[in-house]
């Protein structure tokens, strides 16, 4: 599995890069994202097309990820930009249309890998055409906004309510890698990171972002976050080896956690 952070601190992605972080995710998205999340508790970055530049050279050992805007007037320039300055793969949010996905896939033109952010309820409603474009490497399904743009009140209810393993059945016909959301240490999170990740398990996913939990203790104390990141890869070894997994179990204490989560929420 393809473990990612989003950073642009050089002196973390150094540490990172020792350590086994496979992807370093920059975030150049800007259009739009404020309106949609201004208001909530989450991480808005901001991240410039130079830190490519800045943090390119410095990894032996991951690879770096670029979040671009959405398909617009100056998406040429900025993905031309980006791949010159060392992107390795392109994510491209927000989308709507398999017209936009083949623009994408056209500029990028064989340059870079190439990852859809799934997270619209319009590429949830169009992805059987949209899996029909060619040159898609991978998917990562995004809750956060795709949980707001259904006007849900918990991102987990994409998975406890069937919606993560509908798009992971037609991802997975197309025989494309595919991730979802993010994950907090193994002991922490609203829903705790082991439960997370028998999901994945399950579901035979390939990438997951590591949540604000692991930029936290990052931040705080670099030994801890190697001893829990350590922990997790270690879980996820553990994990795949075992054939007695209760996945059902699992999805129904999601499924318990979710419903509590919302009725406290007032719903």
């Amino acid at each position: 599995m393809n473990f990612m952070i989003i950073e642009n601190d050089l002196e973390l992605i150094k540490k990172y890069d020792s350590f086994g972080v496979d992807r370093i995710f920059i975030d150049l998205e800007i259009l739009g994202k404020k309106e949609r999340q201004g208001h909530l508790d989450t991480v808005i970055s901001e991240h410039s097309i130079d830190d490519i530049k800045n943090i390119k050279p410095h990894l032996s050992n991951s690879q770096l990820l670029v979040r671009i805007n959405p398909i617009n007037e100056n998406s040429k320039s900025e993905i031309d930009n980006c791949i010159m300055y060392g992107a390795d793969i392109l994510m491209l949010p927000m989308f709507k249309t398999k017209r936009e996905v083949e623009t994408f896939v056209s500029f990028v033109n064989g340059r870079a890998k190439i990852c859809l952010l799934l997270e619209t309820t319009q590429a949830l409603c169009r992805v059987d055409d949209i899996l029909e474009v060619n040159g898609i490497d991978e998917i990562h399904i995004g809750l956060n906004d795709l949980h707001l743009s259904m006007n849900l009140d918990f991102m987990f209810e994409l998975l406890s309510g069937g919606i993560v393993d509908y798009l992971v059945n037609k991802i997975k016909n197309k025989n494309i890698p595919f991730g979802f959301g993010g994950i907090a240490t193994l002991d922490s999170g609203m829903i705790s990171g082991e439960m997370i990740l028998k999901e994945h398990i399950r579901l035979d996913s390939s990438m997951v972002i590591l949540s604000r939990a692991f930029k936290n203790v990052a931040v705080e104390d670099f030994v801890k976050f190697e001893k829990e990141f350590l922990k997790l890869k270690s879980r996820l070894e553990e994990l795949k080896k075992d054939k007695n997994i209760d996945f059902i179990s699992n999805i129904e204490e999601i499924k318990k956690a979710v419903k509590e989560i919302v009725e406290s929420k007032g719903n």
